[in-house]
């Protein structure tokens, strides 16, 4: 019987490859060079853009040439280090009890951590509104934070247990046998071996909040505006699409340049874990 004939490797390559790339630029890279032509058109007289030809730059020039706006990314980008810091202090802990608990346990309190996921988003939010009413807490930095970290903390969580469920019972006997004490075995064996769970869930954590919205707008004041915040009430309430566009587009550049900074230390991070082990 006669071997059915194979594609050529170079038509199965295309066939595989071509939806998704086709998918990536219809709904990636056109929507964001939609978005870098609208950060250079003129706004229109009565809100969204002026009719072609109306090309200027005048919104990255309001953008640079107003104080406001690089306060409010250093506002957001403080912000989004001091939710990602309390998700690691707070996840660390449970995620290593996850990981180091009986085999027959740890799916269950996976499935508690990711539990939240299966109410509305605006439910959560609006049960914490309920939460820290009474006490005189909302509308308030310290209600954002709380929010933010409430939203984000399962993806801190899960990176984390996974990167600590792999690591080698052996090397923390062997750190013991050689006399080390619980404190140095986790300081030079534990935390340096779960470096690239921390950088992933940092990443996880850190990226999405610097973007946020809907937090400071439900749980934050006047005060508490972030550059999510900037954007939305730009293309919503002002109406200024340009301006819009052009925080979008500088807040698209600082989330790639963190991106590649987060996956150049995981790299670092990798490779101090290979000459751990």
């Amino acid at each position: 019987m006669a071997k059915p004939r194979q594609a050529p490797a170079g038509l199965t390559r295309w066939v595989v490859a071509l939806p998704p790339a086709v998918f990536l630029l219809a709904f990636f890279l056109a929507p964001a060079l939609i978005v870098v032509l609208a950060s250079i058109r003129e706004p229109g007289e009565f809100g969204g853009l002026a009719p072609l030809p109306a090309w200027s730059t005048e919104a990255y020039a309001f953008l640079f040439g107003d104080i406001i706006y690089p306060e409010i990314f250093v506002r957001s980008f403080l912000g989004a280090l001091l939710t990602t810091l309390i998700c690691v202090v707070l996840a660390y802990p449970l995620a290593w009890l996850i990981a180091r608990s009986p085999k027959r346990r740890r799916d269950l309190l996976v499935l508690l951590v990711i539990l939240p996921f299966a109410s509305n988003f605006l439910v959560r939010i609006y049960a914490w509104i309920m939460l820290l009413g009474p006490f005189g807490l909302l509308y308030s930095p310290f209600a954002v934070i709380v929010g933010l970290v409430y939203v984000h903390l399962p993806f801190m969580i899960l990176p984390l247990y996974t990167n600590l469920e792999r690591h080698d019972p052996a090397l923390l006997e062997a750190a013991q046998d050689l006399g080390a004490n619980a404190w140095t075995r986790f300081w030079h064996v534990t935390f340096p071996l779960s470096l690239p769970g921390i950088f992933a869930g940092s990443a996880l954590v850190f990226i999405p909040v610097l973007g946020m919205f809907a937090v400071p707008e439900l749980l934050g004041g006047t005060g508490d505006i972030l550059i999510g915040n900037l954007i939305k009430e730009q293309f919503l309430d002002n109406r200024d699409w340009p301006l819009g566009s052009a925080l979008a587009i500088m807040l698209t550049v600082a989330v790639l340049a963190l991106a590649g900074l987060a996956a150049w230390a995981a790299r670092r991070g990798l490779h101090g874990t290979e000459a751990v082990s």
